[in-house]
């Protein structure tokens, strides 16, 4: 029996020696020295060294400040017709130090930049390349406003040019002068880059914007007004309300790395207030009316200018402001400089006839007379140093004062007026009281850029035959809103309203505050007013009346016909006409003013003849518009003369 075998012992891995511990520490110790070396000379190197390089080059991809204009706030008419408002447009912007040799590696990248934007923007190149230059006063300002406000299209542009050549200068041969650069001149290098592989307008930058625009183009474009090339308020209502307009501009940061921004990049936003919004207490369609009426007049008339106001009664409220010749606030660099401003307003002219309302006033209101005192009239009246005359040469008129405010009589209206006082100082001093009830010679109440106060001497102050022509109206001078305030206030009962402009405002919360109401005083009595309303219908029913051209079927109407000696603004001197027609309907019912001034007539110069007219259109219309019902009695016709 065989006994099993033996296996075979199995063969032993071979056996390895272990390095020495100590040594292994050395090693490893030794390679962490060379790395820590290696950061610590980095990290010399970084702070001492190259510090001030590694700075200038950060700052060039720092976060760049940014200006986020308001949103400016838009005027409308009452009814909320936009006359002004705000479209988007662009600020086109650029970083300085984005355009020095060292940072673009050509020598001229702003001329090259200013001669590719100027046609786009609309500015000399000139200019611009001088914008693009580091300020050597700020050498650190990484922004600078190239043009403001520009629109969407003009961007576009931009944009399209700079992908153009952006795109060119990352083209392979371009890449390659990028790379030869870096060499010294003895390898190869080069000193700049061709003007092909450069991109010049990398440093600008948009940001957006607002940009003004007038919708209803030159209606109420006297009142209105303008904003300057910086979107800032300089003319008409756009100037008196800049404030509120204009709302708080924001603040914006953002992370540029070559002129271009790093989205998700961090900055900081600070947004902007929008300003509040205008609602005026114009009524578009009786403006566009007025505007019409006078443009065609003026221009039958060949006169060098006129106004149209129309005044709301009872809330002093101004319903139209019409001037001729006009403006359109889209394109100022069409007008004339006489055209920029609101003549209605800015203009001093001597009233004429209209102001012997103001004298007949005070006559009544102080019981000196009534409306059928007899008043014998003269051809020709001494007094002073002069002789008066009436605008026509007559026998001897005998008039009732009705009768006087119906023919206009100058000299009957002197006679009126000597009886004021005891004294013809005491008569100044009463018809100066009243005149300053009135308004004459004070603001109006508007606070309008350039308004004039007009012109009222102290009543101690009238000399010689100024005495005597202030109360038919020369030797004085008023804008056109203080003389329609003056028949608002006999229509009004005899209670004077400031006028007003504004209805109300809406601000940036969307809510709408309506305007205070409009302060009153009470100038003469209710009898005197209604006194006064029933004369002044004679001067338009009567046949020997002046304003015959203002009379409206089926309406009772009162006015006053106004001709005028004219004052030169540029030599002070008398020169031409000043014709008008101020009046208020229904006599029965007062509901509105209507006032028309034309001046330095060449066809024609009396008020009657030139304003009836335009104050009966304008009048007709305002009161189909707002609806006013025809007058439901008869005129009374007060007798105008008298027989001896």
């Amino acid at each position: 029996h065989r006994r099993p075998r033996r296996p075979a012992a199995r063969p032993q891995p071979p056996r390895i020696a272990l390095a020495d511990p100590r040594r292994r520490l050395r090693v490893a110790g030794i390679a962490l020295v060379v790395v820590f070396a290696v950061f610590a000379g980095r990290l010399f190197q970084l702070q001492l060294l190259d510090s001030h390089a590694l700075a200038a080059e950060a700052g060039a991809n720092q976060y760049v400040p940014v200006v986020l204009s308001a949103e400016r706030g838009s005027i409308t008419a009452a009814d909320g017709t936009v006359l002004a408002t705000t479209v988007d447009a662009y600020d086109i912007t650029a970083d300085p130090t984005l355009f020095t040799p060292e940072a673009t590696k050509v020598p001229d990248a702003p001329e090259q930049a200013a001669a590719l934007l100027a046609p786009m923007l609309g500015v000399a190149k000139e200019k611009l390349a001088g914008l693009l230059h580091l300020n050597p006063k700020n050498p650190k300002s990484r922004y600078v406003l190239l043009s403001a406000r520009q629109t969407p299209e003009v961007k576009n542009q931009i944009s399209d040019l700079r992908a153009g050549l952006a795109k060119q200068a990352d083209s392979k041969a371009c890449r390659a002068q990028r790379l030869l650069l870096a060499k010294p001149a003895d390898q190869g290098g080069r000193s700049s880059l061709d003007a092909s592989c450069a991109n010049p307008l990398a440093g600008v930058v948009y940001a957006p914007s607002k940009r003004r625009v007038y919708p209803a183009a030159d209606l109420a474009g006297n009142l209105v007004g303008f904003v300057n090339s910086e979107g800032t308020g300089t003319g008409g209502l756009e100037l008196q309300y800049e404030k509120e307009l204009a709302g708080k501009d924001g603040r914006s940061t953002y992370a540029s790395v070559g002129g271009r921004i790093v989205p998700s990049s961090g900055g900081s936003q600070q947004d902007p207030v929008p300003g509040v919004d205008l609602r005026l207490t114009l009524d578009k369609d009786i403006q566009w009316a007025a505007q019409r009426a006078i443009g065609d007049q003026v221009a039958n008339a060949g006169a060098e200018k006129g106004y149209v106001v129309v005044q709301d009664v009872q809330s002093g409220r101004i319903l139209a402001m019409a001037t001729s010749p006009g403006l359109d606030p889209n394109n100022l660099a069409s007008a004339r400089p006489d055209q920029l401003g609101n003549a209605a307003v800015q203009d001093a002219y001597e009233p004429g006839s209209t102001a012997k309302l103001m004298t007949m006033a005070a006559v009544l209101d102080t019981g000196s007379a009534q409306w059928d005192t007899h008043v014998t009239v003269p051809n020709t009246l001494q007094r002073s140093d002069r002789v008066f005359h009436d605008d026509v040469d007559h026998e001897t008129w005998y008039l009732t004062l009705a009768g006087v405010l119906a023919k206009s009589s100058n000299i009957g209206t002197i006679e009126a007026a000597e009886h004021l006082g005891k004294t013809q100082a005491e008569s100044n001093q009463v018809l100066g009281g009243y005149l300053q009830k009135f308004g004459i010679g004070q603001p109006s109440g508007l606070g309008f850029p350039g308004e004039t106060r007009g012109i009222l001497a102290k009543p101690q102050d009238w000399k010689g035959s100024q005495q005597y022509t202030i109360p038919f109206g020369q030797g004085l001078s008023v804008n056109a809103l203080q003389a329609t305030s003056v028949f608002s206030t006999i229509a009004n009962g005899g209670v004077r309203v400031t006028p007003s402009l504004v209805m109300g405002t809406t601000g940036a919360d969307g809510r709408y505050t309506p305007a205070e109401p409009a302060a009153q005083s009470r100038v003469v009595t209710p009898e005197t007013a209604k006194t006064l309303t029933e004369m002044l219908e004679s001067v338009v029913t009567d046949e020997q009346g002046t304003g015959n051209a203002a009379k409206i079927p089926g309406y009772r109407v009162a006015g006053k016909t106004g001709t005028a000696n004219r004052v030169d603004p540029r030599t002070g001197r008398y020169s031409g006409y000043t014709a008008s027609f101020i009046g208020f309907a229904p006599a029965d019912k007062p509901r509105v003013t209507v006032s028309c001034v034309i001046q330095n007539p060449v066809n024609g110069h009396f008020g009657g003849q030139l304003c009836g007219p335009v104050f009966k259109q304008v009048m007709e219309f305002a009161l189909k518009t707002l609806r006013v019902a025809p007058s439901g009695s008869e005129a009374p016709n007060l007798p105008v003369d008298w027989k001896p």
